[in-house]
């Protein structure tokens, strides 16, 4: 019988996509892979994407880690990249360090993976080292995110920032719009696209359509999330449908 493995997810209370794109992703994989999957989550208070809300939010992520870790989840995802960015340079590493320590003190050990740090690892393994990138954050929070992105030694070329404060509205935003939301983007001389640095707006069904528009490799947040959840389990990265990081034929670019 197929191993079941329980997803943990550490999510803003206003976040409604995680919890769709995640398993959506998962469950298309047992389509071609033995494994099975359950979903858990644990909620952060936040709904406007500010600095200060965003600060106060992760605060709130030790208490839900070790909410996880009662039941025993196999792996943990923290699903905020613009949390864990705007907190300063390298923070996936701290976060994942002070959450990993939050769940062994609750008597259970499980790999924490942020989707900040994940996004970074998948560009790396992928040798991409320039990327133009799609956000719904107000101009001053994308900027923390290009920083960010390019500290951790990826250029960034251009970033597109809708300005979507409210995350409820983030999250009801029409996917199928990033595929024409792209043709504003600068792609001199990329070597992929993140058409969502955020989890929270939804992409997941124009990934494959803007990769075959583009003819360049297109991942997001969530893609890379669930990427990297599954390399930390010990199992093979892929799925269907869900673009380059999850794609059979991943491999580095250079």
């Amino acid at each position: 019988m197929p191993k079941t493995y329980r997803i943990g997810q550490i999510v803003p209370s206003s976040n409604t996509t995680m919890e769709t794109e995640v398993p959506r992703m998962l469950l298309a994989r047992q389509t071609i892979r033995p494994e099975q999957f359950t979903f858990h989550s644990s909620r952060m208070a936040m709904k406007h994407v500010t600095k200060e809300e965003l600060a106060a939010m992760d605060a709130q992520s030790v208490g839900c880690a070790r909410q996880l870790a009662d039941a025993e989840v196999d792996i943990i995802g923290y699903a905020c990249l613009v949390a864990i960015m705007s907190a300063g340079r390298g923070y996936h590493c701290v976060s994942e360090e002070t959450l990993g320590k939050a769940v062994r003190d609750a008597g259970h050990a499980c790999p924490i993976v942020t989707s900040a740090g994940a996004l970074v690892q998948v560009l790396r393994e992928m040798r991409a080292r320039k990327v133009s990138i799609v956000t719904p954050y107000m101009r001053p929070l994308t900027d923390l995110v290009v920083d960010y992105i390019v500290h951790e030694g990826i250029a960034v070329q251009d970033s597109i920032a809708l300005e979507i404060p409210d995350n409820l509205a983030v999250g009801r935003r029409d996917p199928l719009a990033l595929i024409s939301d792209v043709d504003a983007l600068d792609l001199t001389g990329v070597d992929a696209v993140v058409l969502s640095a955020c989890v929270q707006m939804p992409s997941l069904p124009a990934i494959e359509a803007v990769q075959d528009k583009l003819g360049l490799p297109v991942l997001t947040a969530a893609t890379s999330t669930t990427r990297v959840m599954l390399q930390q389990l010990g199992l093979e990265p892929v799925s269907t449908g869900s673009g380059f990081a999850l794609s059979e034929r991943f491999q580095p670019l250079h």
